[in-house]
């Protein structure tokens, strides 16, 4: 118990706990994104296996799979009560952010094949993540917030290359990708907001939002210009 006292305030909540009306909004909003995820992944992989891009189903298998790792993380420690266990989903949950920001770029750096550049990116992009996963995994309480931070950076990090993306991708999937980098961006102001009644909420519809648009722009990439 006095481990949980004494960490409580990196793994959750201290000054205003939920209400059961914003738990339950959070948990709604979960579940669509998993349904949304697993229902549009599955019809992304299909495709890409039987018609659009083979070659690419393994990258594109990785996606999927961190974005549905992501969301059922997230939903169990969100609607977990306080407890030990809560407190080792929250750090399975602050990790898994980065697997999937790695697992998002994984199907466009794909593209890009054995460039340079491509290289270069998915080295810096897995390499950064896989430490924010060690750092969460192992020393949470003394990350804190810088990890948004790092979030954010790695998250952006493809402008380092957004040229040559735009010459491999067509520009409606530019389109979407920038589109879901900015409400991902844009949500965090509500996951700062504390104070606000259904914060965590809104923070995770902005995230599916971002997610959503994301899928969207692999479908489009992988499957829609390739019928």
């Amino acid at each position: 118990m006095n481990e949980i006292k004494t960490s409580y305030s990196w793994w959750s909540r201290e000054q205003r706990p939920f209400t059961v009306a914003e738990m339950v909004v959070d948990g709604i909003v979960h579940v669509l994104g998993l349904i949304v995820a697993v229902a549009a992944g599955s019809v992304l992989l299909a495709y890409a296996i039987l018609e659009t891009a083979p070659e690419a189903v393994p990258a594109l298998a990785v996606y999927v799979g961190s974005l549905v790792a992501v969301l059922g993380v997230s939903l169990a420690y969100n609607m977990w009560p306080v407890s030990p266990i809560k407190m080792w989903l929250a750090r399975f949950d602050q990790a898994a952010i980065f697997l999937f920001i790695a697992g998002t770029y994984t199907p466009f750096l794909a593209v890009l094949g054995g460039t340079t550049s491509g290289i270069v990116m998915t080295t810096f992009v897995w390499g950064a993540s896989l430490i924010g996963v060690a750092l969460k995994l192992i020393v949470p309480e003394r990350f804190g917030r810088l990890a948004i931070a790092l979030y954010l950076a790695i998250g952006w990090s493809g402008i380092l290359v957004f040229q040559s993306l735009a010459q491999s991708l067509p520009s409606s999937t530019m389109m979407l990708l920038l589109a879901g980098g900015v409400t991902y961006s844009l949500g965090i102001i509500f996951h700062l907001w504390e104070k606000l009644k259904f914060q965590n909420a809104l923070w995770h519809v902005f995230v599916v939002g971002g997610a959503s648009l994301h899928l969207w722009a692999v479908i489009d990439c992988m499957v829609i210009h390739r019928l």
